[in-house]
């Protein structure tokens, strides 16, 4: 699980500060604060880890299969920086294996992003460092060594995350510690799943080849063939897709079941059951089809892996969008999926706090933070929520003001019939 990230001149993050990730992690703020950009800084490690260019330090993206697309390294920069360094660090934890990670990038005299200096660490504090010296040669360091003789331009990091073979081996006794944690990190990264705000409309028929898809894709284009291969297994899977996905839709109250349904060799449909009328997944309302693919992605994502999702609520009514929050919660805590979620779901981040308060889940479970702009700059506001689920500091008018606009109508409802009284 990934525990802390923290950006340094990342866009609109100039300095984010120390960001604790939880099981659960909630992101709300207005648009374009700076919200997406903490899940693109994920992204853009991934994809950078799993580059088949080993010898990348940074893929800003501009393939078919990235993930995202950063632009140049001028676009990645915070405006008017006061160096011009981009800096990412990540914490992570796998049963009692931990893992610190820092990395600051910088151009080269092409242009193109390097990286400067970079730190992997067991424990925080015994730090294993590579670091950018002249002529393109790369300088490593022993935890508390600031001076080295170890320089060499076959030291340069691989995949923006790991020292290199040489680099390994010139640390000795200590290189097989180091490649553990950059081995750990990559594992970490590689379990990013994600799933944006713009996702696939539903077809009337499917083609499937009967193959497992690997990933559900950023707009949800595999979810039907992942339950489809799940419905072909059938109960031989330890976790049935298909009866789960139905689950959370009766429990949604927007469809009793969901059935797939073979039409002919390799042509299938997916039926929607409700108050006994069968119905074809185009011929209901567009809500089911925009949170199929956030409920199958939650049962998809293999267990200690990471969901990154924008905006699940999207075209749900209000008492679904609050039963996400307790989607999030079940399966982190039976799956060991971490979910870190972009919202702007007043009743998802309600039902949050319920859940604490009826002790279904402790503060601790659940990280809630609220990002704005004081100019250019993006502020990330820690919302503190006691065991009852109150928090101390709401965001302000973001919600906006229930009582307040029911104060405000019967004041013109007195006075209107007042007026009207007059008039006659």
């Amino acid at each position: 699980m990934l525990t802390r990230l923290k950006l340094s001149n990342f866009k609109a993050w100039r300095e984010s500060g120390d960001i604790q990730l939880k099981p659960v992690t909630l992101l709300l703020g207005e648009n374009s604060t700076g919200k997406s950009s903490l899940l693109q800084s994920l992204l853009l490690m991934k994809q950078t880890a799993t580059s088949p260019d080993h010898t990348i330090h940074l893929n800003l993206g501009d393939e078919v299969n990235d993930y995202v697309d950063m632009g140049s390294f001028e676009d990645l920069l915070t405006r008017n920086p006061e160096k011009r360094k981009v800096g990412i660090e990540l914490d992570a934890v796998h049963n009692k294996d931990h893992c610190f990670f820092s990395v600051e990038y910088a151009q080269d005299s092409k242009k193109s992003p390097v990286i400067d200096s970079m730190k992997l660490s067991p424990d925080s504090e015994q730090w294993f460092r590579v670091a950018r010296t002249e002529r393109s040669a790369f300088g490593i360091y022993l935890p508390g060594e600031t001076r080295t003789t170890l320089k060499s331009r076959s030291f340069a990091p691989e995949r923006g995350i790991a020292f290199s073979a040489d680099a390994i081996a010139a640390l000795g006794e200590s290189g097989k510690t180091v490649q553990n944690l950059s081995l750990q990190l990559r594992r970490e990264l590689e379990g990013i799943s994600y799933l944006g705000p713009l996702r696939n409309k539903p077809k009337r028929t499917y083609l499937w080849n009967r193959t497992r898809p690997g990933i559900i894709g950023d707009d949800g284009s595999n979810a039907i063939p992942a339950l489809l291969a799940s419905a072909q297994a059938g109960k031989r899977n330890d976790d049935d897709l298909v009866a789960s996905v139905s689950r959370w839709l009766k429990k949604m109250k927007i469809a009793d079941r969901l059935e797939v349904k073979q039409l002919s060799a390799g042509h299938y449909s997916v039926l929607i059951h409700r108050d006994g009328i069968v119905a074809n997944l185009r011929d209901v309302g567009i809500g089911i089809s925009q949170v199929l693919p956030v409920l199958v992605l939650a049962y998809f994502a293999p267990s200690y892996s990471t969901v990154l999702l924008e905006e699940p609520e999207i075209h749900l009514h209000p008492q679904a969008q609050s039963l996400l929050a307790e989607l999030f919660l079940e399966v982190s805590k039976k799956r060991h999926v971490q979910f870190i979620v972009e919202t702007h779901s007043e009743h998802l981040f309600r039902r949050m706090q319920t859940l604490v308060a009826k002790k279904k889940a402790k503060p601790e479970e659940c990280a809630l933070y609220f990002v704005e702009r004081h100019k250019s700059d993006a502020v990330l506001k820690t919302l503190e929520m006691d065991a009852f689920g109150r928090l101390s500091d709401w965001p302000k008018n973001f919600f906006g003001d229930a009582t307040g606009e029911v104060r405000e109508q019967a004041k013109q409802t007195m006075l209107r019939m007042k007026k009207e009284r007059s008039a006659s």
